[in-house]
């Protein structure tokens, strides 16, 4: 069973399983991060939503790139969580499936593309506290000590 993060399930909701794919991104001692400005500031592992007939590591290149304007390498999966949340971009009530990856960024190509976010890098050892969401902070923190 996959870990399930935040708030709990209300039985009088619908969710739609949304899978998604996001990174822990380290290079030099720091993590990229991203912050997005709205529907509420907060500060997030760069990644998102795997679209239909899209891989996994398709998606989470594609999302890296459009939240920091990073290339990446040698992506490993690390875990995986859950969590059930109303996504307001889409007026969905979703249960998120995050597929968590290691990997390297390699390159900056550019500023984000995807409106809202920009480019943050944290020490490593800070950056599960910035962090919004309580499973990216669970797999922050551990990546973190398994480094250190």
């Amino acid at each position: 069973m996959i870990r399930r993060f935040g708030d709990p399930v209300q039985p009088d909701r619908r969710y739609r399983r949304r899978p998604g794919a996001y990174a822990v991104l380290i290079r030099d001692g720091e993590v990229l991060l991203t912050h997005q400005a709205e529907p509420e500031p907060e500060v997030q592992l760069p990644g998102g939503g795997i679209d239909a007939g899209e891989s996994p590591l398709r998606a989470l290149r594609r999302e890296v790139f459009e939240e920091t304007g990073w290339s990446i390498a040698t992506p490993r999966r690390i875990g995986a969580y859950r969590r059930f949340a109303y996504m307001p971009e889409y007026d969905l009530w979703a249960e998120k499936v995050c597929l968590i990856y290691l990997a390297r960024p390699v390159l900056q190509l550019g500023p984000p593309t995807e409106a809202g976010h920009s480019a943050i890098w944290a020490p490593l050892d800070q950056a599960a506290s910035l962090l919004a969401s309580a499973g990216d902070r669970h797999m922050m923190a551990r990546v973190a000590r398994d480094m250190a």
